[in-house]
């Protein structure tokens, strides 16, 4: 019995952020109010969302986690898919533009959270914790691609940086385009990334 409670609070905490994730793309942050998102997810009122979570800054929260979290199980089976250093770069490169026009409402909504945040808010510390960890795993394999001849010589962390920045500029554009086209750009931005790391003699 304690299980399916369990169970059932999950899903009604689910039903919640996503949505808070619907609320926050279409109306923005200052207007995702908890009546707002009680009637996206169909709830009769807002006590329901009070009942799971502490307050806003606490759904925010899980908003950016819930967000993280698709983004990575959309990326990485894809990346783990390739089995060379520059398919894994093309790959993780398209999937992570993709990714934007799979979960249309999902990367907006993280963009109006983040613009929102406290710069001591604990979500955004995790977050970008997050984000140096990962670009910190993928300086360092560029390295090893590079000392194992699939990649030229550069500044690994300089390249990682300006994979990120591009990435990251694609989510602001499809934001403001309703006609972006997410794997045109990924692919596009793959090939650049494809020669900016090659070596000449391939």
């Amino acid at each position: 019995m304690l299980m399916e409670a369990n169970s059932g609070s999950s899903a009604r905490r689910a039903q919640i952020v996503a949505a808070a994730i619907e609320v926050i793309a279409d109306a923005g942050y200052a207007k995702a109010s908890f009546a707002r998102i009680a009637r996206q997810a169909g709830l009769s009122s807002t006590g329901m969302i009070s009942y799971h979570f502490a307050g806003k800054d606490d759904l925010m929260r899980e908003v950016v986690a819930e967000v993280a979290r698709v983004a990575e199980a959309y990326v990485r089976p894809r990346i783990e898919a390739q089995g060379t250093p520059s398919g894994r770069l093309r790959a993780f490169i398209e999937a992570s533009v993709e990714v934007i026009a799979a979960y249309p409402k999902h990367m907006p909504a993280l963009v109006e959270v983040l613009t929102h945040l406290r710069d001591d808010d604990p979500s955004r510390h995790d977050l970008v914790s997050t984000q140096v960890a990962a670009m910190d795993v993928q300086v360092e394999r560029m390295r090893e691609a590079q000392q194992a001849g699939a990649f030229r010589e550069f500044d690994p962390r300089v390249m990682v940086t300006a994979i990120r920045g591009a990435i990251d500029s694609a989510v602001v554009r499809a934001a403001k385009d309703p006609d972006f086209d997410a794997v045109a750009w990924g692919r596009e931005l793959a090939d650049t990334f494809d020669l900016a790391t090659r070596r000449a003699d391939r």
